[in-house]
């Protein structure tokens, strides 16, 4: 018996010692939805601060900003056009003496994220609230929505392509399918 149990061991020391090719990196829906909305939220947050790095560390190199200001292709055209976008816009022009300053709040909520691997889609609500009003309170500025498609690279989730649209500007539409509206000038038949 003592000889079954140490040819056990040692056939189970064996087996723990033998080099085993690396298992894929398994990931759950929680933890890839969590890491999707934090960096819908990280982009959002630093967009308004003005923070380009972060803004652009969000972004595959490859990735296709579509806005209201256009098409941006690769980061070297999102950088530019996120430069003068948001926070980004207000540094350097406040005066030397400026104790507050106008800002816009970007809020993201209800996404909708489907996962496939190491690629995503998320679509999201938005909205923007500013203090640079003339009564001096916060309103409500624009609100739309992103369809985003994601891509997990070196283990972190990148934005693709992010089709931002703006519901109060020109790039606002009768229905949006990407959200499941249907076209309301068409009757249902039932």
């Amino acid at each position: 018996m003592k000889f079954r149990h140490a040819l056990i061991g040692a056939a189970a020391l064996a087996c723990a010692s033998m080099p085993f090719p690396a298992a894929a990196e398994q990931h759950s829906y929680a933890e890839d939805r969590a890491l999707i909305e934090n960096l819908s939220n990280r982009y959002m947050v630093a967009v308004d601060a003005g923070d380009i790095e972060t803004v652009m560390d969000t972004w595959a190199d490859d990735g296709v900003l579509n806005w209201v200001f256009g098409i941006e292709h690769g980061k070297d055209e999102i950088r530019e056009a996120m430069s003068r976008f948001g926070g980004a816009a207000v540094m350097g022009t406040l005066p030397a003496d400026a104790t507050e300053r106008p800002r816009m709040r970007h809020q993201i909520v209800n996404h909708v994220i489907t996962v496939d691997g190491d690629t995503a889609t998320s679509f999201a609500y938005w909205f923007a609230m500013t203090n640079r009003t003339s009564h001096g309170q916060v309103e409500l500025f624009y609100m739309g929505h992103y369809e985003d498609e994601l891509v997990r690279l070196d283990g972190e989730w990148k934005f693709k392509k992010r089709t931002v649209y703006n519901e109060s500007r020109d790039n606002k539409a009768l229905f949006y399918p990407g959200l499941g509206e249907r076209d309301p000038r068409q009757t249902r038949k039932d």
